[in-house]
């Protein structure tokens, strides 16, 4: 034990002077006397090679008899291996996280380092690059199915199992593929979890195979020759609105997703090159995609031509090709076409709205050889496929893909007639 030097006597009679000045009790301990008139204990000490200054606390608010046996405290966690100030540090850290936690709770938000609270900041950092689409969906599943379940928990603390009873629960009710998606979501935050420091695994890799396997959907569609005709029969004697007739019409001719056909613009026809251009913005990409991409080419064929000529009578004044008929502000509604599919007498499992992408898709390769599958799914937007990968709006592969639209709309017109239409086979 050190020899101790001071009393309190000494301490109280101790006068401040110009210069800081320092009292030694031994092992280290001393109180420093400041200008001012302060006086505060210092612990002297070495860690790891280095002397170190530790502050005990103020005189008398600490007695010397508290300061020697904070020093005494102090070299028992030396001994161990420990360095009191970092100690100091971490337990400050500690202490301030504890009352911002206390803070979350009581207004009811997500504590750092639980899975909500995780979730919400990769959400937030990467909003900025998704579809605004995308991101209130992603947020919304999460708030609906895994904060209520996870939300609270520890992200370093989630396992495969606790991830897999949450998924479960979502599987349970049906929704196979909201539970897959929810699978991918969470394998979003715990990869970021693990970037940041806050897990050390991502549990949702040990989940391959564990949810139901997703079912197949195919869209229903006309895909027999014979149907096909009998289809564009009964949309050419369609008496509902022109506009949903024309709408019929054309997707069989162009083959767009729906959503693009109904919000078809004028501003986007130019009859004098036979294009439809839909700006980037609209299609099925990612955000980057939609604001950094070529716009979609569509060649227009003379029967799409004429068609367009004709519905310029009933909506040329305006924005859209397609306008709602509540407010030619807005387009026509998704279900315009499938409610007049309906009246037409084909049910929900013969032929959607998308059925007339996988009419086309299937009758052109089946039944108009010559035309590579490539170009076929360049005019569909599809992503990369084959040699022509993402160049496929390039001017040079128009040709092809200007040739295919005016064959298929000459092979429609054959099946619309009743024509008998046996396909080609090559050499």
């Amino acid at each position: 034990m050190p020899e101790n030097l001071l009393s309190d006597q000494t301490i109280k009679r101790a006068k401040p002077e110009v210069t800081p000045r320092k009292l030694s009790d031994g092992g280290g301990l001393l109180v420093e006397i400041r200008p001012e008139g302060g006086k505060w204990w210092r612990w002297r000490y070495r860690f790891a090679g280095r002397e170190k200054m530790l502050s005990l606390g103020t005189y008398p608010a600490v007695p010397l008899a508290d300061a020697r046996r904070r020093r005494d405290e102090a070299r028992a966690m030396v001994a161990a291996g420990i360095d009191p100030s970092e100690a100091r540090k971490a337990g400050k850290v500690e202490r301030e996280r504890q009352h911002e936690a206390e803070a979350l709770a009581a207004a009811g938000e997500p504590l750092p380092g639980t899975f909500e609270y995780v979730a919400r900041e990769f959400h937030a950092q990467e909003v900025e690059g998704w579809s605004p689409a995308h991101a209130r969906k992603w947020l919304r599943s999460c708030e609906l199915d895994l904060f209520p379940v996870l939300g609270a928990l520890p992200l370093a603390g989630i396992n495969a199992p606790v991830l897999l009873d949450a998924l479960r629960r979502v599987e349970k009710r049906g929704a196979i593929e909201t539970a897959h998606g929810l699978r991918q979501y969470a394998g979003q935050v715990f990869r970021y979890g693990i970037q940041t420091g806050r897990c050390e695994r991502n549990p949702s890799l040990d989940l391959a195979g564990a949810l139901k396997s997703k079912p197949v959907k195919h869209m229903a569609a006309v895909l027999e020759p014979v149907g096909v005709g009998a289809l564009l029969r009964n949309i050419g004697e369609y008496v509902g609105h022109p506009l949903t007739r024309g709408a019929l019409a054309l997707s069989a001719l162009t083959f767009q997703r729906p959503g693009n056909l109904r919000a078809m613009e004028w501003a986007e026809i130019d009859a004098d090159t036979a294009m439809w251009t839909i700006p980037a913005a609209k299609m099925k990409r990612t955000l980057h995609g939609k604001n950094n991409g070529r716009p979609h080419l569509v060649p227009l064929a003379r029967q799409a031509l004429v068609i367009l000529e004709e519905l310029r009578l009933h909506s040329g004044s305006g924005k859209y090709v397609f306008p709602s008929l509540l407010s030619a502000q807005r387009c026509m509604s998704e279900n315009t076409v499938r409610a007049a599919l309906r009246r037409m007498g084909y049910g929900n499992d013969e032929m959607t709205a998308h059925g007339f992408r996988a009419m086309a898709r299937t009758l052109i390769v089946e039944r108009l050889p010559g035309i590579s599958p490539d170009v076929i799914e360049a005019q569909l937007a599809h992503g990369k496929s084959g040699p022509l990968g993402m160049a496929y709006d390039r001017s040079e592969f128009m040709d092809q893909r200007r040739r295919m639209m005016w064959v298929w709309a000459d092979y429609l017109d054959r099946l619309r007639d009743g024509a008998q239409v046996i396909p080609i086979r090559a050499a």
